[in-house]
């Protein structure tokens, strides 16, 4: 049942055996982190094949309700189910404590480093970051220069992904602040364990695990706080989708289900005196607050790309009017900047006055000679990304490159070294994973939600947790053959699975 470590040549923090743990055999290796002790009972508990079986009743599940995304290029397969792994990642109560003081401080350093480059632009005069990659980002937008979001929020969605090192060891490998997504395969992976899992869910008196259902409330509540001082009344939400084809509708879709909020369009939009309504049964109805998934350049036809049908023409001028608030706000794109990344440890320092309390993962900036002279140097050990990608394409894991490969990258990074960072090749930590041949370590990572309101920041506890389940992969996107996991956190020490464990597994 359980398989030898083949994950990767450097020994990874396993999360539920410590360092440089390996699944040899048939048996799992002896002890565990107190965290994963029932996780670890339930695993030996379980009758031969019920794992697997329950397993492919996920799958059978998400297929029924339509959980799937599109893998842009790939005329084959333009749907896909992304793969659920059933043994859920433990985080504990402390470690989670942690994690979401370092999240909230880094969420509200962006939210100030965002309203101060298009205001006072204090960072820059201060040399916190170099004027020319604000002025020349692709993702500065002009029109938002000299402009204040309602209550100054603009990243009220962010997705902040982490990774994980050792046992007190937690780094922020990525900021999503334009749309972050994953959040619906969080909370439908939760139901899915509640549904075929819940001898595992059960809560004692002695502990449990936080729920990340309130999810949808937190995000209304959150979005009905920042309206603008124009609205009338309960302000009227709407969620717009670029449309069926956009990789990511299934959650546009879930969500604006979830929130109890209409699911639009562009061309179920327009503006009219500066004021944005969309069209109803019942007539025009005016919009307040709209949570958008579509991204700068295409929102405003009449501002920014001209030949965009998925945004609604003047929706701009009514978000500069003050009749409309944009979640999130128009411009916050340059903070995914993975360029922009590599400082944000002196921006935090610069706008909270403290030490980060989450690190970044080391990087090189190509644009600067030295550090390009370095990454050429050392390519074959180092991850090089492009600063303006996503979703892992256009990334060089080093250690796993071709000789071809590598000498195409390096070719890549003489032609244009602004446009790409390196990091060093970290053994993100693993965690128990069901694979064909059993149980097995795999390297995850943790995307967390955090939500900035009027009343301040909020993070369902937990997250996304992605699982790279290719033997030796670092890579756990959705995209690049990457699952997801149900991520626990712990609200005390869980009971233990006792003696009807065996009976509710046969069941």
């Amino acid at each position: 049942m359980v398989r030898r470590n083949q994950c990767s040549a450097v020994q990874a923090y396993d999360e539920m055996f410590g360092n440089g743990a390996v699944y040899p055999g048939d048996a799992l290796p002896p002890g565990s982190s107190p965290p994963y002790a029932r996780v670890r009972e339930w695993i030996e508990a379980a009758p031969p094949g019920l794992m697997k079986t329950r397993r492919e009743q996920a799958e059978l599940f998400f297929r029924r309700i339509g959980i799937t995304f599109a893998v842009y290029g790939d005329p084959d397969a333009t749907e896909r189910l992304i793969p659920f792994d059933i043994v859920p990642r433990i985080i504990a109560a402390n470690e989670w404590a942690a994690l979401e003081a370092g999240l909230t401080q880094r969420v509200n350093a962006l939210n100030m480093f965002l309203s101060d480059i298009y205001g006072s632009q204090e960072c820059l005069r201060a040399g916190i970051v170099p004027e020319e990659l604000i002025a020349r980002n692709t993702q500065f937008s002009l029109p938002m220069v000299g402009r204040r979001p309602p209550g100054d929020i603009w990243v009220h969605i962010a997705g902040i992904d982490l990774v994980r090192t050792g046992p007190d060891q937690f780094y922020v490998l990525e900021d999503n602040a334009r749309t972050p997504s994953g959040v619906s395969y969080m909370l439908e992976n939760r139901e899915v364990m509640m549904r075929l899992m819940p001898e595992l869910l059960l809560h004692g008196q002695g502990g449990g695990i936080a729920p990340v259902e309130t999810y949808p409330d937190m995000l209304l509540s959150t979005l009905q706080s920042v309206a603008p001082a124009s609205t009338r009344g309960e302000p009227c939400l709407a969620l717009l989708t670029p449309g069926v084809h956009n990789s990511a509708y299934y959650e546009h879709s879930f969500l604006a289900d979830k929130l109890g909020v209409e699911l639009v369009e562009g061309s179920d939009l327009f503006v009219t005196n500066d004021i944005l309504f969309m069209r109803t049964t019942d007539g025009p109805k005016r919009v307040d607050v709209l949570y958008r998934r579509v991204d700068d350049d295409f929102l405003d036809p009449l501002v920014f790309r001209p030949d965009s049908m998925l945004g609604v023409p003047g929706i701009v001028n009514a978000y500069h009017a003050g009749n409309l608030t944009l979640a999130n706000a128009i411009g916050t794109g340059i903070a995914d900047d993975k360029a922009i990344y590599s400082y944000m440890p002196d921006i935090v320092r610069f706008f909270t006055g403290a030490e980060p309390l989450l690190p970044n993962v080391p990087t090189w900036r190509c644009r600067e000679p030295d550090a390009l002279g370095h990454v050429l140097e050392r390519l074959p050990e180092l991850v090089v990304k492009e600063v303006d990608g996503s979703g892992g394409y256009g990334m060089l894991v080093g250690p796993h490159a071709t000789r071809a490969e590598l000498d195409a990258y390096a070719a890549r990074l003489r032609a244009d070294p602004a446009k790409f960072i390196a990091q060093p090749t970290l053994a993100l930590s693993t965690c128990p994973t069901l694979t064909d041949a059993g149980i097995a370590p795999r390297h995850v990572d943790l995307r967390p939600f955090v939500l900035s309101g009027a009343h301040g920041v909020r993070i369902v506890p937990g997250g996304l947790t992605r699982v790279a389940l290719k033997p030796g992969s670092l890579v756990v996107n959705s995209s690049q053959g990457g699952g997801t996991k149900d991520t626990w956190v712990l609200t005390g020490d869980l009971p233990a699975v006792g003696a009807a464990l065996n009976g509710e597994l046969s069941s």
